[in-house]
């Protein structure tokens, strides 16, 4: 007789069926809340948090004249990380509504409804209180003026209802850490301090315009503001401005200061990569504006690099 009867339940081969535990299931639900959030908070995508961190490093060798010690390194780090992170969970909380309308960003978290509006608002205090035990580490000052940074952070994704230029609002929020650097390093904030915040608040002008061109029909369409929008066919010579003056603003420092080669290296890279955005964003398409905002990480490394090895390479 051709064929084979079907193996029977228990049968040496047949590995038995044992549903999960209770704990197991616990675990499972644990672990797949645990990935929403990383998601809403962008731990995969960690260019913004290099963004926000470049500004802050430049202001922390500058203010100390060199490395500035591992202690305040590391307590830089993680408040930038902590913050960015809940900048995230804020603006996707107040853009909740409007991204299930914008095909880059309709599966996030909570524009997908995988993530509670209410979930994502405890998990943005978490994150804030936790950035401010970090900040308490520092001195009086710089815990006041991270206030302010918490204001901006909180404040920014709503500024995209009416104000025309949000990414200049997003680099006050972006830059704050730079005058926080100085005061949490000399306990005031100096000229050069003030500059480098300006120089940080217009670099957020040019990469995030970068980034609204990508958006900039869905956002025409949904009626959030951007420089995209306001600048409309003139968004390159405008970038190419904001490139210019954040040249000239850290040529300023360097002359200040009285730095070296090392420093105008960094700059004289910095400037290039500048050129190279433009060719990148030359047909205003979605995928080339993206990689030239991208491309600002390599920027803000260049200026970082300069500083560095200006401070690095000078003699005792």
């Amino acid at each position: 007789m051709s064929g084979s009867a079907p193996a029977e339940s228990g049968e040496a081969g047949a590995a038995p069926f044992v549903p999960p535990t209770s704990m197991q299931l616990a675990l499972r639900r644990l672990r797949r809340r645990l990935r929403e959030y990383a998601l809403l908070t962008r731990l995969h995508r960690p260019i913004g948090t290099l963004l926000l961190l470049w500004p802050v490093l430049w202001a922390l060798w500058i203010a100390a004249g060199g490395f500035p010690g591992l202690r305040i390194l590391a307590l830089f780090v993680a408040g930038t990380l902590l913050t960015r992170s809940a900048g995230c969970v804020i603006n996707d909380f107040a853009d909740r509504d409007f991204d299930p309308h914008v095909r880059r960003t309709r599966d996030r978290p909570l524009a997908a409804r995988r993530v509670s509006p209410y979930e994502a608002l405890a998990l943005f205090a978490v994150l804030m209180l936790a950035a401010f035990a970090v900040v308490l580490q520092l001195d009086l000052l710089t815990v006041q003026l991270s206030l302010i940074a918490a204001v901006l952070a909180a404040t920014y994704p709503f500024f995209k209802r009416f104000f025309p230029a949000p990414q200049l609002y997003l680099g006050m929020a972006f830059g704050w850490g730079v005058p926080m650097a100085f005061t949490a390093q000399v306990g005031s904030v100096p000229r050069v301090g003030w500059l480098l915040f300006l120089i940080t608040v217009v670099w957020a002008g040019i990469y995030d315009t970068l980034y609204a061109m990508v958006d900039r029909d869905d956002d025409r369409q949904i009626g959030i503001r951007s420089t995209a929008l306001l600048f409309g066919d003139m968004d390159r010579v405008a970038i190419g401005v904001m490139q210019l003056i954040m040249i000239w603003g850290l040529a300023l420092i360097g002359q200040g200061m009285g730095f070296g080669r090392p420093y105008w290296a960094g700059i004289a890279v910095a400037a290039l990569l500048f050129g190279w955005q433009q060719w990148l964003a030359r047909g205003r398409d979605g995928p080339g504006c993206f990689r030239a905002f991208l491309n600002n990480n390599y920027v803000g490394c260049a200026v970082f690099v300069g500083i560095a090895a200006e401070y690095a390479l000078r003699e005792p």
